[in-house]
């Protein structure tokens, strides 16, 4: 018996019971559902946790910084409250357990150097595969972004760093009040994420455009279009000078309340707001006399002038967090870009006084006086000249008439018990960290952001065998040491979503076997219910292969018709529109005869909206010109 003699058959038979047909593919559809649904269940969780990854990631990087500290080793030091192990014969008293000394020896021994500036060449460089694993890479200095108010009219203000609280500090951003404290040192202005991508996934702008130039910044508002009055007086919208007069005010006592009402900014009021960018050396002027550099940012007049020719930063674009962002990768305020930082790196080492302290690395430009000196150095005649200069003027001027007829070596020999020689505490590095000399090759920190969990661990193994060959070569210097984070948050995340995972692919196998199972005892009970006519078929010459072939045919049919109820019924689950974009149905039909009369009938033509017909072989014989011509028609 041929396979289509017994598809016949099965199909005949099908056709005598079409109830029990109907039922029996519908009990068969309601398995495949129930896979396709949980199939659809688990590749939707998944993509939902790889937009969470990414969201996530994108807030918390792994960072290298050029010292660190091994956070776990100082926080079991100090959270260790096992005491020192013994037993106290008097439990009838209290005894101190003393950790202050190990805490202490924890926190210094634990402060780690990294080489960053190999380990950025060993990324730039083509030394490994990192950067195909991470969404973005950033290069963090130590560098500060010295903002001020465009309109110096008035006076001049400075925004950022912001010096709002300096009337409660003396002039000095270290206080003992560490609630302020906390304020003073957190700016409103931070470098953008590098991945414009995930930054237009994570934003909506509300007005103008992402930042298309190095002085081009946006402002970072919430989901409500809200920003707090702490970042509108960093910014200069309310004057920073009402928490100055706040703070005066409480410390001497007396009442004194902000204008708590809520103000609006049109979109135009913000884009019109500018800046200037005044660079760390542009404070400091050369004293040709005294041959050293001086800080003038207590002159007015002179930082009026510079703040006049700084250069201009405007609000180029507004930018809200999206609806569908799981986590944001910016902050509060203004977001400004990695060329504003490589533009301020820049022109800081192209500055005079930047090349000048670099072109004497000896000696500090700012008293003249070398790195090096200490108190038994022997005195110079400039020493001298200090000492002299410090004197009364009558007591000057006699000094110096007196001193008129010795020989320098009698002046030095002189004063050689009464002056020192002139000291500083400055090193080579603090001037070039005052003055922000940096190298773009050698970072302060590097930010590198993982794709997703599955990437992290990758990066992780490449720092880790970055580690091994460095020590391999001899160079344990290069090492890099590392707190993961992320990692410590995250591992107990990680395990949920694999269970998850398993419990859906679980679901999976439950319901193939379930289905399976129906339709195998659906199958078990036709061949009991159809006895005679097996033995009809084996008198008449069929084999038991035979036999087995109908009722496979017939399982086949109805799989076929369990099928087509399942997909007809989850077109219906399809949206017709999806993030604003159109979605259309249609299918290829064939054409059944020379009329044009395709395969599909009313209603399945009805849930089309595009349906390509043509001719094929197998449903019609090649016709002439006229016969084909007619079909389209």
């Amino acid at each position: 018996m041929s396979f289509f003699t017994a598809l016949s058959l099965s199909f005949n038979n099908l056709m005598t019971k079409k109830t029990r047909t109907i039922l029996t593919a519908f009990a068969g559809s309601i398995g495949i559902i129930g896979i396709a649904l949980i199939l659809s269940i688990s590749n939707g969780i998944q993509l939902y946790i790889d937009w969470v990854q990414r969201d996530t990631l994108s807030s918390y990087p792994i960072q290298l910084q050029s010292e660190t500290v091994d956070i776990s080793s100082m926080v079991s030091s100090m959270t260790d409250n096992g005491g020192s192990g013994e037993t106290h014969e008097d439990m009838d008293k209290i005894y101190s357990n003393n950790i202050m000394s190990d805490m202490m020896n924890t926190m210094v021994a634990e402060v780690q150097s990294n080489n960053l500036k190999e380990f950025k060449h060993y990324i730039e460089n083509g030394g490994s595969d990192i950067k195909d694993y991470a969404s973005a890479i950033e290069y963090t200095y130590d560098i500060p972004v010295n903002i001020y108010k465009s309109d110096t009219s008035d006076k001049v203000t400075q925004l950022n760093p912001n010096t709002m609280f300096d009337a409660m500090y003396g002039g000095s951003s270290q206080s003992s009040m560490s609630g302020m404290s906390m304020y003073s040192n957190s700016s409103v202005w931070s470098q953008l994420f590098d991945n414009k991508e995930i930054l237009e996934s994570q934003y909506t702008v509300l007005a103008g455009h992402w930042p298309e130039s190095y002085n081009e910044v946006v402002l970072v508002v919430n989901e409500n279009n809200e920003i707090d009055d702490y970042t509108l007086y960093s910014i200069g919208l309310k004057d920073p000078d009402e928490i100055t007069e706040m703070i005066k005010a409480m410390m001497s006592g007396k009442n004194y309340t902000l204008d708590n009402d809520e103000t609006t900014y049109t979109f135009d009021e913000i884009l019109n707001t500018t800046f200037k960018l005044i660079l760390p050396t542009d404070v400091y002027s050369y004293n040709e006399s005294k041959e050293i550099w001086e800080d003038k940012s207590d002159n007015d007049i002179f930082m009026k002038n510079v703040v006049n020719n700084g250069t201009d930063i405007k609000i180029a674009g507004i930018i809200k967090p999206s609806e569908e962002a799981v986590s944001t990768s910016l902050s509060r305020g203004i977001g400004y870009t990695k060329e504003l930082t490589e533009y301020i790196i820049n022109g800081v080492n192209d500055s005079a006084i930047a090349k000048a302290q670099l072109a004497d690395e000896d000696t500090d430009i700012f008293t003249g006086v070398p790195f090096d000196n200490n108190k038994d150095t022997p005195i110079t005649m400039d020493d001298v000249q200090a000492y002299l200069e410090s004197l009364p003027s009558d007591e000057q001027a006699q000094t110096r008439m007196f001193l008129s007829t010795m020989t320098d070596e009698q002046i030095l020999d002189m004063f050689s018990q009464s002056v020192k020689a002139q000291t500083t505490d400055a090193t080579l590095e603090t001037n070039k960290s005052k003055l922000g000399i940096t190298d773009l090759d050698d970072p302060s920190g590097i930010n590198i952001y993982p794709s997703d969990f599955d990437s992290k661990e990758h990066i992780q193994n490449i720092i880790s065998d970055y580690n091994t060959s460095q020590q391999k070569d001899g160079k344990d210097e290069n090492v890099i040491n590392y707190t993961d984070y992320v990692g410590i948050i995250m591992s107990s995340v990680t395990i949920i979503i694999n269970a998850i995972s398993y419990v859906l692919i679980a679901f999976v196998g439950i319901s193939l076997i379930v289905s399976s199972i129906m339709i195998g005892i659906i199958t078990y009970i036709s061949v009991l219910e159809r006895t005679k006519e097996i033995g009809i078929l084996r008198s008449i010459g069929a084999s038991k292969k035979d036999i087995s072939r109908i009722f496979n045919a017939e399982t086949l049919i109805e799989g076929f018709v369990a099928g087509a109820l399942l997909y007809f019924s989850n077109m219906k689950i399809i949206p017709r529109e999806k993030c604003g974009v159109r979605i259309y149905m249609g299918c290829e039909a064939n054409i059944m005869d020379y009329d044009g009369n395709n395969r599909l009938k009313e209603y399945g033509l009805k849930g089309c909206d595009v349906v390509i017909a043509s001719l094929h072989i197998p449903c019609i014989k090649p016709g002439s010109i006229e016969q084909n011509t007619k079909c389209f028609n």
